[in-house]
């Protein structure tokens, strides 16, 4: 079993607030798929019964979201035991036991959709990206995603990225400076971009600036940018770049960055890329839970 290398604190919402999103969206969840009550369940099942049930892979996949899966239960009903037989991070093969839950009989079968689709759509996405960062070698380059994420899911997302090895671009609009070209298109300018946000953005932000060419690259060094993105760029035009930019700003890659490219991206002095796809080309893997 591969265990990832991520550091353990990454493995969990890192703050308070961010945990409590994760909070307000599972009970989102849950009043999505129960309703006023569980018609099925309430008829069937005695409200005083007790069962176990096992959470099992369905197929090959980096498992991620384990925590998310005890709050569905523990929400619907504090004393459930869920107790994880691996960790988030963790490579399994199909078949493999990835938590036992005890407890109420109603709660375990109610729960166990909205569960199954948290632990579904997060190590989906660690898988995706495992797969995805298959081809960088060793090295400095950060791949990162971005805000290109199911609305809703974006710290679980995000947090599924880094248990997949990735590593997070700006959470949202409010953490990090980024210009694009519609900001650039609206001040007349990278220059005149620049100038206002550091007049008005905090000055603990750093700023970042979308560059389509050269010249707006040799623009937004000159105007101080603190990072450079290079949009849809091709590998000529980026070694162009690195030479031009002279180690004053970092550099990112975003646009066409595919996990057959990243072996080459990796040898042309950029610091980052960036890919939309770690996120929004994952799909659900397959987990089902089985009473036993």
């Amino acid at each position: 079993m591969h265990r990832s290398e991520s550091p353990s604190e990454l493995l969990r919402p890192p703050s308070t607030h961010e945990g409590s999103q994760v909070r307000r969206l599972v009970e989102l969840a849950l009043d999505e798929d129960i309703g006023p009550g569980d018609v099925t369940t309430e008829a069937a099942i005695p409200e005083d019964a007790r069962g176990k049930a096992l959470i099992l892979a369905g197929e090959s996949c980096v498992v991620a979201g384990l925590f998310v899966a005890r709050l569905v239960f523990q929400l619907l009903d504090p004393e459930t035991v869920f107790s994880p037989l691996v960790r988030d991070g963790d490579l399994v093969e199909k078949g493999a036991a990835l938590a036992r839950v005890e407890g109420r009989a109603r709660v375990l079968l109610t729960g166990e959709r909205t569960a199954l689709n948290f632990l579904q759509r997060l190590s989906g996405v660690a898988t995706h990206v495992r797969a995805f960062l298959s081809n960088l070698p060793k090295g400095p380059l950060k791949v990162l995603d971005t805000r290109k994420t199911t609305p809703g899911f974006r710290v679980l997302e995000k947090y599924a990225v880094r248990v997949g090895g990735g590593a997070n671009h700006r959470m949202g609009l409010f953490d990090g400076v980024l210009i694009k070209d519609n900001h650039v298109a609206a001040c007349g300018g990278v220059t005149a971009a620049v100038a206002r946000v550091r007049n008005s953005a905090p000055h603990t932000l750093k700023i970042e600036v979308e560059a389509d060419t050269l010249e707006q690259l040799a623009e937004a060094l000159n105007a101080g940018a603190d990072a450079v993105l290079l949009d849809n760029m091709d590998d000529e035009t980026i070694r162009k770049a690195v030479d031009l930019n002279q180690g004053r700003a970092a550099l990112e890659v975003s646009g066409g960055v595919t996990e057959e490219r990243l072996p080459v991206l990796a040898t042309l002095g950029v610091d980052m890329v960036s890919a939309g796809r770690l996120t929004h080309a994952a799909r659900s893997v397959d987990i089902k839970m089985d009473i036993e």
